[in-house]
């Protein structure tokens, strides 16, 4: 499948994308270049907040019922999700029905009511949902090892924010917030999907209400800057029968010339079954159920880092070999076969990935909101086809510095000094 887009800045200066496919759905994602990293210390939790309140009433359908009608009565779907550079809304439904999934999004993102009786609600389902991953060690340990690598920065806040915060919101935050990011030229809407011709008049219509921008996405956020002068270790002592634990290193920026480099190494660290970990940590000595290493990038920095849950008295060992395999990556080329291996991965899975109309709209969306082009895939295959043995050591080498760990680790430990005795 070749995925053709057109790109077009709309008369209010709202950038449209459009991604035909042959399919019978069609898929429309609004993203606000704004997220967790925006939000002074007070206000933290302020953008996940407002994702959740657009949906409960606008002008044109004023209670949480009706705008829920509006996309059941066709059989699609919506949802939205805020990270920390981006907040993204969407819909999904039959290509007939186009003209009424902007329609929604437009009114859920421009026309929200934020009614004060919705607000109050949505602030005890906020907090239920942050004590949800607070008992989840899983997600525990991730959000931990994340506010600790990136801390005392805004890159080092929570998507949710802190149940204070929650509780103390006022309405009119939530209108300021939006004043100050919500303007045309700060988003993209990408529609990936069944189409015609008419679709770029269409959606010049439906967004012809949006005002006068100050801000743009193509605006770099101010760039936070990080010093560690030795490893880190921080752990959560939690009652449960299994420790989680996430080692890991600040790494590259979205956009760095090694991106793809950094891709493969992460696939053949720990980016699939086949991978170093898996082999060495679950198949051979037993030690785990789940571990896989991930790699994200942001504006200015990025981290790699490994993640895994095993016997509280094997964490020791599980740690350990882990670390044993960042520091192979960088003592010699890895090996031909695994590279190939590790390629055809990431190509086969990005095919797999965009299958989906959602999935074509959000890489396509997010590539332009967050790097100021669309990167096609074409150039992602290109991309991560050139990569060479070296290029995977060379990145190895300049990621894992001993003194750039940073370890986190949940379970019912109290002491820190053993698990920092690993690291050195």
């Amino acid at each position: 499948m070749k995925w053709q887009h057109k790109s077009k800045v709309l008369q209010t200066g709202l950038s449209l994308v459009t991604v035909p496919m042959e399919t019978d759905s069609v898929a429309v994602v609004l993203m606000v270049r704004a997220g967790s990293r925006d939000e002074e210390k007070d206000i933290n939790g302020v953008s996940h907040f407002l994702e959740h309140m657009v949906f409960k009433a606008t002008k044109k359908w004023p209670s949480p019922k009706a705008m829920n009608q509006v996309i059941d009565s066709v059989g699609g779907v919506y949802n939205a999700y805020t990270s920390r550079e981006d907040t993204s809304f969407w819909v999904k439904l039959a290509k007939e029905h186009l003209g009424l999934g902007l329609e929604f999004l437009y009114q859920a993102v421009w026309q929200p009511l934020l009614p004060i009786e919705e607000l109050e609600k949505e602030r005890g389902v906020i907090l239920e949902e942050i004590k949800m991953y607070e008992d989840n060690p899983m997600q525990k340990v991730l959000r931990s090892f994340l506010s600790q690598i990136y801390s005392s920065t805004r890159l080092g806040q929570t998507v949710l924010g802190p149940a204070e915060n929650i509780k103390r919101l006022k309405r009119d935050e939530f209108y300021s917030y939006m004043k100050q990011w919500y303007q045309p030229k700060n988003m993209v809407l990408t529609i990936a999907g069944g189409m015609n011709e008419e679709v770029e008049k269409l959606a010049e219509k439906v967004f012809k209400g949006m005002g006068e921008s100050k801000i743009s996405y193509t605006d770099q956020p101010k760039k936070l800057s990080f010093l560690q002068e030795k490893p880190r270790v921080e752990v959560v002592n939690k009652k449960i029968q299994q420790a989680h634990f996430c080692l890991g290193v600040r790494s590259l920026e979205r956009t760095h010339k090694d991106r793809y480099g950094l891709a493969v190494l992460n696939t053949i660290l720990g980016g699939s079954t086949s991978s170093r970990l898996w082999d060495e940590i679950r198949e051979k000595r037993g030690l785990v159920y789940y571990v896989r290493s991930s790699a994200y990038g942001f504006f200015e920095t990025g981290y790699l880092m490994t993640q895994a849950g095993c016997d509280v008295n094997k964490v020791d060992e599980a740690i350990k070999v882990t670390l044993g395999e960042y520091l192979k990556l960088g003592e010699k080329p890895v090996l031909a076969k695994e590279l190939k291996l590790a390629k055809e991965y990431l190509k086969g899975r990005l095919a797999l990935g965009l299958e989906d109309s959602q999935a074509v709209a959000g890489e396509f969306g997010e590539s332009l909101l967050l790097e100021g082009r669309v990167r096609t895939v074409e150039e992602i295959k290109k991309g991560v086809e050139q990569v060479r043995q070296g290029d995977v050591q060379r990145v190895a080498k300049q990621i894992f510095d001993m003194k750039s760990l940073n370890l986190t680790v949940v379970g019912p430990f109290k002491e820190k000094d053993k698990f920092g005795k690993l690291l050195v």
